[in-house]
């Protein structure tokens, strides 16, 4: 018998992923679904503590590439995010 329960944590990543912004609920959820799961550890734990607990308009300027991260990881993975949107 196989368990086929979800991993509540990435149950709870995406229920963060859901904004009050259409543009970044559609950014992160494309990302969740198509490249999360290939992540590192250090990627996720940036994905979860550095990215998901920014305000709404400044996720959106990094995301949209109006605004540059000053961390090399976190510049990395918000191509990353830009990426699953190709």
């Amino acid at each position: 018998m196989t368990d086929t329960a979800p991993d509540p944590t990435l149950a709870r990543l995406r229920w963060r992923c859901r904004r009050g912004m259409l543009e970044l609920d559609l950014l992160l959820q494309a990302f969740m679904q198509r490249d999360y799961s290939a992540l590192e550890p250090e990627g996720r734990r940036l994905f979860a503590e550095v990215l998901l607990p920014m305000p709404d308009q400044e996720l959106l300027e990094l995301l949209l590439g109006a605004k540059e991260p000053g961390d090399k990881d976190v510049a990395q993975l918000v191509a990353q995010i830009r990426a699953a949107q190709d």
